[in-house]
């Protein structure tokens, strides 16, 4: 690493300031999206591989105390796990710590954004593919849809702001409801962002794709939606917002128009592999060297070694069959 870069901060071999990690604390999901998860799937983790609340903490104390600021809980379904309010709130009061967000599938959330809130998580991603029914139950393999928006709902009433909403884009499937789903933003004042579809696992592969970069720029025409300035470091989206600022509409375009060259962010799976790319197959397993019985500071020394090695980028595009596992077993 560069020696002219405090000691407190992570840096990988290309000048990119790790300083987000998403953090999986269960794999399972109550979901089977199309383009995340077969079916069928009954590959995961076996409970006592997971890592426990305490060795989560543990171990985002570390990265905290290495100069991450932000932690995001993912899955699979993150408001699965049980305890997850403890935890959040375990988090929530590391020193150092700046921004604790969740995402979620919105099934589970009208009974746990209350508990969320108060334990200090700041901000929620929603997956929302569709608002039609039956395009929902398609997607997700479930008639579920109600939970959801009930889930909305109990997030905006227990004081959370901003609410994103994460929309993955498929062709023939539900590009005909983005339209709406900018309307749906605009009347509650949620930040809708389109996501393109990314071939990791088989699911991921057979999706449809849908190029963002121009859907975006012309749905930012039709509702009269002006190009958002955000600093360095503020994720992968790119944005526009209403005049008012009362909505907010993003594209995330890893296959169209990669972001690779700011990326700052790896992912701590439930068993406590690192992953230091969702496009490679570079990592850490931090949960074996805990087994271990290595100390703070030899994780400390293998997190700051395991980010020097990551990757420079995705090769989604080019080797599109190089990820076999499924976005649910990287955490988000």
């Amino acid at each position: 690493m560069n020696a002219s870069h405090p000691s407190a901060s992570l840096f990988d071999s290309f000048g990119r300031r790790i300083d987000y990690l998403r953090v999986s604390v269960t794999d399972r999901c109550d979901l089977r999206c199309t383009y995340c998860l077969p079916k069928d799937f009954k590959g995961y983790e076996e409970p006592a591989d997971w890592l426990t609340h305490a060795e989560m903490k543990r171990l985002v104390g570390i990265f905290v105390g290495l100069g991450v600021g932000k932690v995001r809980l993912t899955g699979g379904e993150p408001l699965l796990r049980r305890g997850i309010a403890d935890l959040a709130a375990g988090i929530a009061a590391l020193p150092g710590l700046t921004d604790l967000s969740l995402s979620s599938n919105g099934t589970q959330l009208a009974r746990h954004a209350v508990a969320l809130h108060a334990a200090g998580v700041s901000r929620l991603n929603i997956s929302l593919d569709t608002l039609d029914a039956n395009c929902f139950a398609r997607i997700t393999g479930r008639d579920c849809l109600a939970d959801v928006l009930e889930g909305l709902t109990a997030a905006k009433e227990a004081g959370f702001a901003p609410i994103k909403l994460n929309m993955v884009v498929q062709s023939d499937i539900n590009e005909a409801e983005v339209e709406r789903m900018v309307e749906f933003s605009m009347q509650h004042g949620f930040i809708l962002r389109l996501i393109e579809t990314m071939p990791i696992g088989d699911t991921g592969r057979e999706a449809s794709y849908v190029d963002l970069s121009t859907l975006g720029q012309r749905m930012a025409q039709r509702f009269g939606l002006l190009p958002q300035v955000l600093g360095a470091g503020s994720g992968p989206a790119r944005y526009w917002s209403s005049a008012d600022g009362h909505m907010s509409l993003g594209v995330i375009t890893p296959m169209s128009q990669h972001f690779c060259a700011a990326c700052n962010r790896v992912r701590l799976s439930v068993n406590g592999t690192l992953y230091l790319c969702l496009g490679q197959e570079d990592k850490l397993d931090l949960g074996m060297l805990m087994l271990s019985g290595s100390s703070d500071a030899e994780l400390r020394w293998h997190i700051r070694e395991a980010i020097s090695r990551k990757p420079e980028r995705h090769e989604f595009n080019t080797r599109p069959e190089k990820i076999i596992r499924f976005m649910a077993q990287t955490g988000g």
